[in-house]
């Protein structure tokens, strides 16, 4: 049977997952960022096709890294 009334404790568990998605989001961009600068300062010349692999490998690396935090159990 469906419930009429409104459980307020619904709203904040929404609200939590919905603040550590847009912290976690905002960590993979964090290392993302870093490791694409990183991969074009090694990089001897920018061309397209290299900054695409970087930016494709680098963002690999940076859900790696977040994994590893999370199963780190590093808050």
């Amino acid at each position: 049977m469906p419930r009429l009334t409104h459980d307020s404790s619904d709203d904040r568990r929404s609200g939590q997952r919905g603040g550590e998605l847009l912290r976690a989001g905002a960590e993979v961009l964090g290392w993302w960022v870093v490791l694409v600068g990183l991969w074009i300062v090694l990089i001897s010349s920018v061309d397209v096709w290299e900054l695409a692999a970087g930016a494709g490998c680098a963002f690999a690396g940076a859900l790696a890294a977040t994994a590893a935090r999370r199963a780190a159990g590093a808050e």
